[in-house]
């Protein structure tokens, strides 16, 4: 089945500009600038009147899936660079005192179940991890980066094959962007 013609439209909010160049759509704003390849044959991107318009003639369903994933990715670099985007997380140790810190672009998790080597995580260009007693805060401009940091910080603690309702010790993420857990 295919569609005559399907057009969307992302309008940028003042103080926000994007260019398209090369395949590649950026998008600068307060918060910083953010740039995503997107590419199709098939799908049309076009910059004007404050708008990023998306277009393709003929569109089959596949290429009307794509063109509302490149809608979607652009809308959250639009919010990513005017708002930006929190995720938190929550220590819970309840065997063995733990303790957390950021050096650097270096996460590290000491005495987790009693362990003496401490867990290490590299934190991605684009997030900043931030400790307050047993609250973790990731925040950053792109959601992807925020997002797959915050998830990279609960899988540290994770230790597979114990039952979690028992086994309660590690980090979780209480409060996604938008969403409470």
């Amino acid at each position: 089945m295919k569609i005559e013609k399907l057009e969307e439209r992302v309008t940028l909010p003042d103080g926000v500009t994007a260019n398209y160049a090369d395949r590649t759509l950026t998008v600068k704003g307060e918060k910083g600038e953010l740039a995503k390849l997107l590419y199709h044959p098939a799908i049309t991107i076009a910059l004007a009147d404050g708008a990023i318009t998306f277009t393709c003639s003929k569109a089959t369903m596949r290429e009307k899936k794509q063109l509302y994933t490149f809608k979607a990715h652009t809308r959250n670099m639009v919010k990513g660079v005017t708002e930006g985007y929190t995720y938190k997380l929550k220590i819970c140790s309840g065997h063995f005192p733990m303790s957390v810190g950021v050096k650097d672009r270096t996460f590290e998790v000491k005495n987790f179940i009693g362990e003496k080597v401490p867990r290490v995580l590299t934190i991605k260009d684009g997030a900043d991890v931030a400790v307050e007693g047993e609250a973790i805060t990731v925040t950053g401009s792109d959601k992807e980066i925020v997002g797959q940091v915050a998830a990279d910080i609960e899988r540290l603690t994770k230790r597979p094959g114990f039952d979690s309702r028992i086994f309660q010790d590690g980090i979780f993420i209480t409060e996604k962007d938008g969403k409470k857990a």
